[in-house]
C-alpha cells in the first residue's frame, strides 16, 4: 500500500498542476447538466427520467477523464520507470485510488447541483448514497483497467469510449434502477437487489482487474 499511496500522491500533485482530468470531467458534467436543464425548461419530469439523466451524466463524465490516468505515463515516457519502482498491483491500486478520488470530488459538486437545478426530493437518501458510492467504485475500477488496455494505442480517446461503454453499462443500468427506487420510496431498506448486484459487480471487476493487470502492464 505504501507504493500505491506514493503513486496516488504523484498523480494527485500532477493533476493539481495540470487539472486536465478534473477539468474534463467537471466541464462535461456541468455543460451537460446546463444543456439538459435549459432544454427541459419548466416541464415537470418523472423520477425515472431524473434517475436516468443523472447516471448518464455520471457515466459519460467519468469516461471523459479516466483515459488520462495511464496516458500521462506514456506521454512523459515514465511508464518504464514506474515498472522499476512498483509492482503491477501497487500501480493498479494507485491509479484506481486516483480515479476514485477524482470521481468522488466531481460527484460531490455535481450531485447537489443536479438536485438543486431540478428541485426534487431524494426520499431514500441512504439508498441513494450507497448507490452513488458503489457506482463510483465500479466505474473507477473498470475505467482504470480499460485505460491501461488502451494506453499504448494510437487513437486512445475513441478506443477508450468504445471499449469502456460495454463494460460500464451494468453500472449504468443498475445505478438507474436503484436511484429510481431512492427517488420514489421512503423505505429505509438499502439491501435491494440492485445494490447487491452493484456490489457483486464491484467485486468481480476489481478481482479481474488485479488478476489481468500484470499481463496488460508488462506486455
Amino acid at each position: 500500500m505504501r507504493n500505491s499511496l506514493t503513486i496516488f500522491r504523484k498523480d494527485f500533485k500532477q493533476e493539481l498542476r495540470s487539472k486536465a482530468a478534473i477539468n474534463s470531467i467537471l466541464l462535461f458534467a456541468v455543460v451537460t447538466l446546463t444543456a439538459v436543464s435549459f432544454s427541459i425548461g419548466n416541464f415537470s419530469i418523472s423520477d425515472d427520467i431524473l434517475a436516468a439523466m443523472l447516471w448518464i451524466i455520471i457515466l459519460f463524465s467519468s469516461m471523459s477523464g479516466f483515459s488520462h490516468v495511464f496516458l500521462k505515463e506514456e506521454e512523459a515516457n515514465t511508464a518504464d520507470t514506474l515498472k522499476l519502482i512498483a509492482g503491477p498491483t501497487d500501480i493498479l491500486l494507485g491509479k484506481f485510488l486516483f480515479n476514485l478520488v477524482l470521481l468522488a470530488a466531481v460527484l460531490i459538486i455535481v450531485t447537489p447541483l443536479y438536485v438543486g437545478v431540478f428541485n426534487f426530493e431524494v426520499k431514500n437518501f441512504p439508498l441513494f448514497l450507497v448507490t452513488v458510492a458503489l457506482g463510483a467504485f465500479g466505474l473507477s475500477a473498470a475505467g482504470t483497467i480499460v485505460a491501461a488496455l488502451i494506453a499504448k494505442a494510437s487513437s486512445r480517446g475513441a478506443l477508450f469510449s468504445v471499449m469502456a461503454f460495454p463494460i460500464l453499462l451494468p453500472v449504468l443500468i443498475l445505478g438507474i434502477s436503484a436511484t429510481r427506487i431512492a427517488f420514489k420510496s421512503e423505505s429505509l431498506d438499502i439491501l435491494v437487489p440492485e445494490i447487491q448486484a452493484l456490489f457483486a459487480y464491484c467485486v468481480i471487476v476489481s478481482t479481474a482487474a488485479i488478476m489481468l493487470f500484470d499481463f496488460i502492464w508488462n506486455d
